[in-house]
């Protein structure tokens, strides 16, 4: 007798109902199971242990700690998490960051329905998958040399930097990634430093210029 094959098991982790009900609609149309369903990154890592989906789908700006501190925080927990992310951003530094931070796949919100469950299917065999424009960009900036001023930051001065241009303040930040306040200050400095700004709204400036955060 031939044994049924299990259907795939996903998390969806997005903070807007409706975007999570389509994606639910989409993937049941294709026999993928959603297991379980978060609107906050620390809510994801909260439920993980218990759920242990076979793939997690990551939306990347969410409030609270985001979905790239959500991802590391996953991956510390489980190693073998696989995890697809999800962004609106059309940047190059996003998918860079959170590729080498260890997601299997990035697939930008503006593609087609049916990339979705490509990616899915592919990431859950522990495959890589990057959309097709979003893999086109990353060449192109590559062969070009596109220079970013986010490139010259470490991952956690990335994070830091991201959540002060989305207008969190230090103490904010401190509570959000688990860090003390005079951590916060060190890696603020260091950011300003490298970024040649001097207040929050440059910093603001600077992400808005290069598409790291939207208004």
């Amino acid at each position: 007798m031939t044994q049924a094959i299990q259907p795939i098991r996903v998390m969806l982790v997005d903070d807007h109902a409706l975007v999570r009900m389509g994606f639910r609609m989409l993937l049941a149309d294709a026999q993928i199971e959603v297991a379980a369903e978060a609107d906050t990154g620390e809510q994801a890592c909260q439920d993980y242990p218990q759920v242990r989906p076979d793939v997690v789908v990551m939306d990347l700006s969410m409030p609270g700690m985001g979905g790239l501190e959500a991802l590391r925080r996953l991956l510390a927990h489980d190693p073998k998490a696989r995890v697809l992310a999800l962004s609106a951003h059309e940047d190059t530094i996003h998918p860079r960051r959170v590729l080498r931070a260890g997601a299997l796949g990035y697939l930008a919100k503006r593609s087609a329905p049916d990339a979705l469950i490509a990616a899915v299917k592919a990431v859950a065999r522990g495959d890589r998958y990057i959309d097709a424009n979003t893999a086109q960009a990353l060449a192109t900036a590559q062969i070009e040399g596109e220079a970013n001023p986010a490139d010259l930051l470490s991952e956690r001065e990335f994070s830091v930097f991201i959540q002060l241009a989305r207008g969190m303040t230090v103490a904010q930040i401190a509570s959000t990634l688990n860090l003390s306040l005079s951590t916060v200050g060190s890696h603020l400095y260091r950011v300003k430093q490298k970024l040649g700004a001097t207040n929050q709204a440059e910093l603001t400036w600077v992400a808005l210029r290069w598409g790291l955060i939207q208004v």
